[in-house]
């Protein structure tokens, strides 16, 4: 069986334990996807230098933020690691090579999701670094390159926002999107159903929508994990489509979709 591949856009830390639009559709696909053997999530908030991936057996839960409440701190995500799927990262990323990380562990972009998606924690989790130094294409490529993962009981799960600007929020609940922020969020979901790399990739070709969705290329960069392991007229499934914040985009993409729509 060929697992699908996920982009989720993960939001505040607080979707983790809020009761908000987005927690029952991340639950439901939970149980909608195929149970995975393992898990390789590619998240906007593990930066590294050069190509890692977490090689313990038991990853600790990161908690990389501030002036949350303590319920948010004392959340762990206990799922074991996986040293073996770590290696076969290295294997199919030959001959670039990958580091085998001890330090790291799962931080808030993956387990904030993986806690609605698999609430028990039981499936081994794995951290695929994010090297800012590379060019979009080159992560298009690693995407491509760890597609048989698929074939394998590994759901890839990436997780980030298309639109990502913190400094442009506006907190009260009801403020309206941004229209640069609508505008490219659209224009990056049109690129991910025709299956054009050319406009994921080329992202900044938006210009001031581009330079403003994305101010910093880490929470953009995890979409192109999924898009390059998905295969020729595989299907794709829009999830949450929703600018929130005014700036922060919630949209989440499924490829290779179950039959059963949410």
């Amino acid at each position: 069986m060929t697992l699908p591949a996920l982009f989720i856009g993960h939001g505040s830390p607080m979707n983790a334990i809020v009761e908000n639009p987005y927690a029952p559709v991340w639950r439901a696909l939970g149980e909608r996807l195929p149970r995975p053997e393992k898990i390789l999530a590619i998240s906007a908030h593990w930066e590294t230098s050069g190509l890692a991936a977490t090689a313990m057996s038991r990853p600790r839960t990161i908690h990389d933020f501030y002036g949350f409440p303590q319920p948010l701190f004392d959340m762990q995500y206990a799922a074991p690691g996986d040293p073996g799927l770590a290696t076969r990262v290295g294997e199919l990323l030959a001959p670039e090579p990958v580091a085998a990380d001890q330090e790291w562990g799962l931080d808030h972009g993956t387990w904030s999701v993986l806690h609605h998606l698999y609430p028990e924690a039981d499936i081994p989790v794995v951290q695929f670094g994010l090297d800012l130094s590379l060019p979009p294409q080159t992560h298009l490529a690693i995407g491509k390159a760890l597609s048989p993962l698929r074939d394998e009981g590994v759901l890839i799960l990436a997780s980030g926002n298309v639109v990502h600007n913190l400094r442009a929020m506006r907190r009260e609940g009801d403020a309206p999107p941004y229209p640069w922020a609508e505008r490219f969020d659209a224009a990056i979901r049109a690129g991910v159903e025709a299956q054009d790399d050319a406009v994921l990739t080329g992202y900044e070709a938006q210009g001031e929508d581009a330079r403003l969705s994305v101010p910093r290329a880490e929470h953009y960069l995890p979409l192109l994990y999924p898009m390059g392991a998905r295969r020729p007229g595989e299907t794709v499934e829009v999830l949450t489509p929703t600018i929130d914040l005014a700036s922060i985009s919630m949209t989440s993409y499924v490829i290779g979709a179950p039959e059963r729509p949410l």
